[in-house]
């Protein structure tokens, strides 16, 4: 099993959001980083785990826990021009972009990045290395047993 740490904005999808949503799971959208992108086509699988993080609001941190619920696919979003995530160099015969869809394991405390950066046990997490952007990050085991001990779980 690997662990993720996957960037929302609350204003789009946040954890309520999910927790509302039929089954409480929800296709992962809109990621437009290759690299981020890769993570999901050629690493996650079933059955990781992953950190929801909500992201550019007022107070980013961990807002609960959710489980990779399906193998990578194209993501729907890419070719509806009147979405904000449209790409219009991508073609449904060669998409360019794809998601995995994730189901809520649970809301947890909510742990803020100022607490993230606090922590010296969870020095070196890439989510708070300065300068980083992407969306989608793999989380050691020992940051993830460290997150899961600040969040209580």
């Amino acid at each position: 099993m690997r662990y993720w740490l996957m960037k929302a904005e609350p204003d789009d999808v946040g954890i309520d959001d999910l927790a509302a949503l039929p089954k409480q799971t929800v296709g992962w959208y809109g990621v437009r980083n290759y690299q981020a992108r890769n993570f999901m086509r050629d690493q996650m699988q079933i059955g990781d785990l992953a950190l929801f993080y909500h992201s550019g609001c007022a107070e980013p941190g961990v807002a609960g826990i959710v489980e990779i619920a399906s193998g990578p696919y194209p993501d729907p979003t890419q070719f509806d021009a009147a979405n904000v995530y449209f790409d219009a160099k991508s073609k449904r015969e060669a998409p360019r972009w794809q998601q995995v869809d994730v189901k809520l394991v649970k809301k947890t405390n909510y742990l803020t990045l100022a607490a993230m950066r606090a922590a010296p046990e969870l020095e070196g997490m890439l989510v708070l290395a300065r300068g980083n952007r992407l969306s989608i990050t793999p989380v050691e085991p020992g940051h993830w047993q460290a997150v899961m001990k600040l969040i209580g779980e």
